[in-house]
């Protein structure tokens, strides 16, 4: 099975180094973009880290993180994401962000409900929309239509996943060391050569291949 490894960063992390990143062997970052539905809500480090993650050669994917808990919050924060990915390339997913508590409070009809909008509002705009969210919230409180429906980044810190559904990315750790990286980061394997769907669908602001 082919593997790529990345790391998915924010503000948090503060200033990247993103050449010694690359040459630490990493091949793609996952930047979040946002969180929540206001325009207030940018990641405040997200276009100098696309920037400069870009220049790095690194390909690359975006994450909104959502406290939508209707569904007019998730189409907000969907409009909101697009703002913020406006104008840049990805080679890899844009991603809905379900973790929190009021969310799994919710129940499986209202958070997959938002999940579709907020994806679904993606996928018509030309993005490739996916999902992170741990193994609770996909077995338990995600429909399966909707983890079927839409690619999955798993998000789970153990030696080796134990969700037994389809995922395309995977969190398995939250307390990596990566030079260029001060402190902890997030890091991920992906299992799918996402760059080329990207490329081959004119997806995530690329032009469609020639297919002649």
């Amino acid at each position: 099975m082919v593997k790529y490894y990345g790391v998915d960063v924010s503000e948090h992390q503060s200033a990247i180094d993103w050449d010694k990143v690359r040459r630490a062997g990493k091949q793609f970052a996952i930047l979040r973009c946002g969180y929540g539905r206001y325009d207030s809500q940018e990641d405040r480090r997200f276009e100098t880290n696309y920037r400069d993650a870009a220049q790095a050669g690194m390909d690359l994917g975006a994450y909104l993180f959502s406290y939508a808990v209707t569904t007019q919050q998730a189409e907000a924060e969907a409009q909101n994401c697009l703002r913020r990915i406006e104008g840049k390339t990805f080679g890899y997913p844009i991603v809905y962000d379900v973790e929190t508590a009021a969310h799994r409070k919710l129940g499986e009809e209202k958070l997959s409900a938002l999940v579709q909008i907020f994806c679904s509002t993606l996928e018509d705009a030309g993005y490739y929309a996916a999902i992170y969210a741990n193994p609770d919230f996909l077995e338990n409180v995600l429909s399966a239509q909707v983890r079927t429906r839409y690619d999955v980044w798993l998000a789970q810190w153990a030696k080796k996943p134990t969700y037994d559904g389809a995922f395309g990315m995977w969190q398995y750790s939250a307390t990596g060391n990566v030079p260029g990286i001060r402190g902890a980061v997030d890091l991920d394997i992906a299992y799918k050569d996402y760059p080329a769907i990207m490329r081959r669908n004119g997806l995530n602001g690329f032009i469609k291949q020639n297919q002649n």
